[in-house]
């Protein structure tokens, strides 16, 4: 039985409604235009009253629908709060407030800077304006050119008020016009990145960035290796003898004692940190009209809100073509603010063009001045791309995926750098298998968003690990030390690595790593027969990496890693934390075939490589202790199981599910896939302490909005009633 959050997510993703019976007053509408029955979409209601005006809906009613009312209290925060800048509205506070003819009120500056990018409807009730506010022109500004830039970096609060009457044909109600979104053209060159303002890094308790003086003498990171025995005959040698290496990074992160007080959760972290370059490349092609668009708004204004004053964003928004919507800009309070409008301003429309919209996000991270310690981009699509996936050749053409990376995401030049892409596909008629393939050419996570209203969270957890790097460009080495070792494989899922031609000696190009985080690869050695010896050093580890706060590269080394070799061994049992990577690698080697397996048709076979592989875990080491990442493993593959009862099922949902946990596993990284964001489900695998408090906080906004404290108490489908107490 899940958790009540899990209940409550699922049921904020099911378009369930309420009915809102018609008062006397109001007389009724023709039988034609809607039904005897009127149902308030749960759009409005699912964002938090500051998020109101990220609630677009595919209809656009006007202030007269029948039937369709707010609640007294959801009306009451929309006519105190803007809903574009989410700061309240007061009389004489210095800003001037605009009253639409729909009775929604906003600031000034904010509902003209919305309606410049375009948007002519009220972000609220999403009615049709014939009349709409307009900054008036500056007497500084160049001729034929607006007073403000496309987003407004940084405006004139004291322009005057224009309100100028819309032309006819935008008040034809039987005629859509599409206004423009992005109407500034953009720079040749994305060289127009905010300047990081070369400060010093130091403790700055608001933003939670460290002191570079605090982290000099810390070890960043700690080596333990763990041979499969620790005791072998002297006169018996092996060829498969394996050794797990295991590196983790430090826990760097302060955290508080969890508290159950509301404010103190949805307190930024004061964390000690380097700031992050992010780029979002978002779709707003026609299909994320809706609650789809709503949920993504509110999803990114939680990014926004958690990030700190030297991080850096910028949004790519696509649809048939994609547009900048600002440069890398800095966090600050003004940042916010007009990162917040930006992202108001969305309006879906279009087709599928991902390759744009990568490209462009490539091509900020490429032409930036500018660079934080961390980059990434994150990508979030709904649909398959309709412009650009080419086919490889062959009896059985087969599309080619890696044709939607832009060159510099796929080039390994500049010693090897490369931006990871973390991919989010949204819902069930995303292309999964672009995703993925995105994803694992870049060196970032897949995640799939099942129901709609887990986007925060699967942001939240991503941007939690984003912000806790500690460890960059790590390489592990393994090195053989008695003369006549050699190495044999190393399993490393996805991380690049290769072995000597000597045999003797071998590196896994690791990367990044988050707090808190783990990495673990099995090395195969040979271990030769001794004569008179009694003990075997089989290899040495040594890591390099870059400290992100200093740049330093540091280097450090393990131990020797080496058995005992008596005469005679009585029956040992192999190490747990070896059989329990044994048990994640066999299980992700099931999960890879039987994708391979579903693919070609045949979903009763893979369901039985499934299921083989399940027995086989409950027959190990770890399975017979209850391991807790053999019960996950067990409850994952279970799941693959379901997900593969039919072709319909399988192409609606499993085979991203199955894509999502490959990608987990090889990376040893959490990836978003079914319940896997619950507090209470079994599959959590490689979820660290940030991201978790991330995802606390998330929950916390969610739970501790007024829209969406009356949502979940009283969630029941329509038509039916609350048992009794």
């Amino acid at each position: 039985m899940g958790s009540k959050w899990r209940k409550a997510k699922l049921a904020l993703g099911m378009n369930l409604c309420v009915y809102v019976p018609r008062t006397s007053e109001e007389s009724p509408p023709p039988s034609s235009s809607i039904d005897s029955t009127e149902r308030l979409s749960n759009a409005a209601l699912l964002s938090p009253a500051n998020w109101d005006a990220c609630s677009p809906r595919p209809m656009t009613p006007t202030p007269s629908s029948h039937g369709l009312r707010l609640s007294k209290s959801s009306s009451k925060s929309s006519k105190q709060t803007c809903s574009i800048c989410l700061t309240k509205m007061k009389q004489g506070a210095g800003h001037a407030i605009f009253t639409a003819e729909c009775s929604h009120s906003f600031h000034f500056h904010c509902i003209a800077s919305n309606v410049k990018h375009g948007n002519q409807i009220c972000p609220v009730c999403r009615a049709k304006w014939k009349e709409i506010p307009m900054q008036g022109p500056s007497s500084n500004a160049p001729l034929g050119r607006a007073a403000v830039n496309p987003i407004g970096w940084p405006q004139n609060d004291a322009l005057m008020t224009v309100v100028r009457r819309l032309p006819p044909s935008h008040r034809d109600p039987n005629r859509r016009h599409i206004v423009p979104l992005f109407q500034a053209p953009e720079p040749g060159l994305f060289n127009d990145d905010e300047s990081l303002g070369h400060q010093p890094v130091t403790a700055d308790r608001s933003s939670g960035y460290a002191n570079v003086a605090d982290s000099g003498s810390a070890k960043t990171i700690t080596i333990k290796t763990y041979p499969e025995v620790s005791a072998a005959p002297r006169s018996n040698s092996y060829d498969k003898f394996t050794v797990l290496v295991n590196v983790k990074a430090a826990a760097t992160i302060t955290r508080q004692k969890t508290s159950r007080n509301l404010a103190s959760l949805l307190q930024p972290s004061h964390s000690p940190r380097v700031p992050v370059d992010i780029v979002t490349v978002l779709d707003i092609s026609g299909s994320m009209a809706g609650t789809k668009l709503a949920l993504l708004k509110r999803a990114m204004g939680f990014v926004i809100q958690n990030l700190g004053s030297n991080d850096r964003l910028s949004v790519i928004a696509f649809s048939s073509t994609a547009h900048r919507l600002f440069p890398l800009r800095r966090m600050s309070d003004t940042g916010r603010h007009q990162a917040l409008q930006a992202v108001n301003s969305l309006v879906a429309n279009g087709g599928t063009n991902i390759v744009e919209g990568l490209r462009k996000g490539a091509k900020v991270m490429e032409e930036r001045m500018e660079k934080n310690p961390v980059a990434s981009i994150i990508l979030l699509s709904d649909g398959q791309d309709t412009y650009t996936v080419n086919y490889l050749g062959g009896n059985q053409p087969k599309r080619n995926y890696l044709s939607l990376l832009p060159l510099p995401i796929l080039s390994s030049e500049n010693g090897g750098f490369q931006i990871p892409v973390h991919t989010f596909g949204f819902g069930t008629d995303h292309d999964a298998s672009s995703m993925h393939s995105i994803s694992e050419s870049s060196g970032g996570t897949f995640s799939f968003i099942e129901t709609e209203a887990v986007i925060q969270d699967a942001f939240a957890q991503c941007i939690g690990g984003l912000l806790s790097v500690v460890v960059q460009e790590l390489q592990v080495g393994i090195g053989c030390v008695h003369p006549n070792v050699c190495l044999g494989s190393l399993k490393a899922g996805s991380y690049p690595s290769r072995r000597m031609a000597d045999g003797r000696s071998g590196f896994i190009d690791v990367g990044d790593l988050y707090a808190d985080e783990e990495r673990d690869f099995l090395v195969s050695v040979n271990v030769p027969a001794e004569s008179s010896r009694y003990e075997t050093s089989l290899l040495k580890v040594r890591c390099i990496y870059k400290d992100p706060l200093t740049k330093e590269m540091v280097t450090m080394e393990s131990d020797e890693v080496r058995i005992e070799r008596p005469e005679t061994v009585g029956q040992q049992v192999v190490s747990i934390e070896v059989d329990r990577q044994r048990n994640r690698l066999q299980a992700a080697e099931a999960m890879a075939l039987a994708r391979t397996t579903a693919e070609q048709g045949d979903l009763a076979g893979a369901g039985t490589i499934l299921e083989n592989c399940r027995r086989v875990l409950s027959e190990t080491v770890s399975g017979k202790s209850h391991d807790r990442l053999c019960l996950a493993l067990d409850a994952e593959l279970k799941e693959m199981q379901e997900r593969m009862a039919s072709r319909h099922v399988y192409e609606a949902s499993g085979r991203a599910y199955i894509l999502s946990g490959l990608s987990s596993h090889s990376w040893q990284r959490a990836t978003a896939r079914g319940d896997s964001t619950d507090g209470s489900s079994l599959v959590q695998s490689y979820q660290t302490p940030s991201m978790a408090e991330m995802l606390t906080r998330s929950q916390a906004m969610l739970l501790g909005s007024p829209s969406t404290q009356r949502l979940v108490q009283p969630l029941l489908p329509f038509g039916s009633q609350p048992k009794p107490r």
